[in-house]
């Protein structure tokens, strides 16, 4: 005898009002190609779905990097691979994209929508590390070098997004930040270990904040009271005193809770420290006439990134580097305000013969003086 009631479908997950607030609940934004429809409504709005992202001034890194059918490539900070499926594309047929990233939690799901898209297995090769030691994960694939390079300094907006990585102070999460959760220590750890000085010192050199002594005495003395565990806690302290400050709420007191996290973020991943150690192995990556480019967001990393191609440049590492930095589009900074605060440099690996020529130069130039 048959079942004359049938299967029902499954009940969508209830939340609060019409539409989904928590980034668990919004599952159409987590299945971009089951929902299309409904995260072309997010992304007309501005806004980048839950759990994806948007990769940032495409059409410029293209026009620098011009790959070509047949070149190795590299994408040294993975992400969501909008960058990477791209370059990825662009050095078929023949060519070969190496990706690393060092979250593993993204790196996985990242990996497996590339390979869904049909190119050819040999030509995507993934490794989980931290691009500090991006020389290593070349000279084992390339042995010679890559043709194209890039590396997006940036948070993905999956980090930012998932207030269980706590990156965020719009939602309540752990005051974690660490890019790789099954290694080193959280945010809330590091405070318990850092003195007023050393954390005002963070704060300005991480984040150029000028209230940097006020924060940090601010934040350790709430932090000895009750330990400051997650994100709301700490952005509250900051808030109150900005007040105690200012003696009023001002609309800039979000910018302090950021340059606050960011801060909190580069000293958890040592970030400035691993972003030294890749510029200084960068020439080594590259073929010769190979081109880079990277994208930093905040001042510290550009300052660094720019001082290297200098030096390159000067050193005769590098034969072209980026007059001035290029910026994302009006258009663009539209369509995704995240892209915003985004600064593109890039540079051209020198030839033996560039080399020669300049190093000649230099010589003559000097029995001349």
């Amino acid at each position: 005898m048959t079942d004359p009631t049938p299967d029902k479908p499954p009940r969508r997950p209830r939340y609060r009002g019409r539409n989904p607030r928590q980034y668990s609940e919004k599952y159409k934004e987590h299945q971009p190609e089951t929902y299309t429809e409904d995260v072309a409504k997010v992304i007309a709005r501005g806004n980048t779905p839950a759990g994806t992202h948007r990769p940032i001034m495409m059409r410029e890194i293209l026009k620098v990097l011009a790959p070509q059918s047949g070149e190795i490539a590299i994408d040294c900070t993975l992400g969501y691979g909008g960058h990477a499926q791209q370059l990825l594309a662009a050095v078929q047929p023949g060519g070969k994209l190496l990706a690393s990233d060092c979250d593993p939690i993204e790196l996985p799901k990242t990996e497996a929508r590339l390979r869904r898209m049909g190119f050819p297995p040999e030509s995507l090769v993934v490794k989980r590390m931290n691009f500090a030691g991006i020389i290593r994960f070349i000279e084992a694939e390339a042995p010679g070098g890559v043709d194209v390079l890039l590396a997006d300094l940036g948070l993905s907006s999956m980090q930012i997004d998932d207030p269980g990585r706590g990156f965020t102070f719009k939602v309540d999460g752990p005051l974690d930040m660490r890019m790789n959760p099954r290694h080193g220590q959280p945010a809330s750890a590091l405070l318990s270990k850092l003195s007023e000085h050393q954390l005002a010192r963070l704060l300005k050199d991480n984040a150029d904040e000028p209230l940097a002594g006020t924060l940090a005495r601010a934040i350790l003395l709430a932090h000895d009271r009750a330990p400051l565990t997650t994100t709301r806690e700490l952005a509250a302290v900051v808030r109150n005193a900005i007040v105690a400050h200012s003696h009023r709420l001002s609309e800039t007191s979000n910018d302090a809770v950021r340059r606050v996290f960011q801060a909190l973020r580069i000293a958890v991943n040592d970030e400035f420290g691993a972003l030294d150690a890749f510029l200084e192995q960068l020439p080594r990556c590259l073929k010769a006439g190979g081109r880079m480019a990277i994208l930093s967001f905040h001042s510290g990393e550009d300052r660094r990134v720019k001082n290297a191609l200098k030096n390159g440049l000067r050193d005769g590492r590098y034969a072209f580097i980026a007059e001035d930095v290029t910026r994302p589009s009006a258009e663009e900074q539209r369509a995704n305000p995240r892209s915003s605060s985004a600064k593109l440099r890039w540079a051209i690996r020198s030839t033996p013969a560039f080399a020669d020529n300049r190093n000649a130069f230099a010589d003559n130039g000097s029995a001349a003086g």
